[in-house]
């Protein structure tokens, strides 16, 4: 009994969440090349962040070389995107 009342209160959570002013407002609307690169902007956080775990645990020189290019490629490319 109390599992469905668990899922009720999480639907009507997620459905107020839709539900939100910024959404109904036309001021909020992004177009399509603005939302694109915000992606963008986003997967290339995700991999620097990703990149440069992966330069924390790595010994040897040639990969860590090889991450630190990917990591100033990544940084390029965002501030080009900024």
């Amino acid at each position: 009994m109390a599992r469905g009342w668990e899922s009720k209160l999480v639907a009507d959570q997620m459905e107020a969440a839709g539900a939100s002013p910024a959404r109904e407002d036309s001021r909020y609307e992004v177009s399509p090349a603005v939302r694109e690169r915000q992606t963008r902007l986003r997967w290339l956080r995700l991999s620097h962040a990703r990149t440069s775990e992966q330069l924390k645990r790595a010994t040897n020189a040639t990969h860590r070389q090889m991450l630190e290019r990917a990591i100033r490629a990544l940084e390029s490319e965002m501030e080009d995107l900024v």
